[in-house]
């Protein structure tokens, strides 16, 4: 199962963390990664407001995103990203937003931040 099929078909929470220049964490509460070419599971994005997480993946470019599963059974996945490009065309966000489920708020979605997918780890354990 690719990536894309996998956040496709999942249901649960995301958590996207990212650091600042001086290594100040922080975590937010992110919808699935969205990825433009489900069979490239090697770049996915995310629809960002102009807050803190946006800020902090500019001065460093890494981020980690981990997704628990419904269900209460621990399941899920660790992503390591790194940010390569970012989008501000409003019509190509749009394409993305009717793509989400559940959508997201329109109003202060400003970016479309494309990462590379440096890693991928189950929720628990290594490997």
């Amino acid at each position: 199962m690719t990536l894309s099929e996998y956040f496709q078909q999942a249901q649960g929470v995301g958590v996207l963390a990212t650091t600042d220049a001086a290594g100040q964490v922080n975590q937010a509460i992110y919808a699935k990664p969205y990825f433009l070419d489900p069979a490239d599971d090697g770049t996915c994005c995310f629809i960002m407001a102009e807050r803190l997480s946006h800020e902090n993946v500019w001065r460093n470019p890494s981020a980690s995103y981990l997704f628990i599963e419904d269900g209460g059974e621990f399941l899920g996945k660790r992503l390591s990203l790194r940010v390569v490009a970012e989008e501000t065309d409003p019509e190509k966000i749009q394409a993305v937003h009717r793509g989400l489920s559940p959508p997201i708020s329109q109003q202060e979605s400003k970016y479309l931040v494309f990462f590379h997918v440096e890693g991928v780890r189950p929720l628990l354990g290594s490997r």
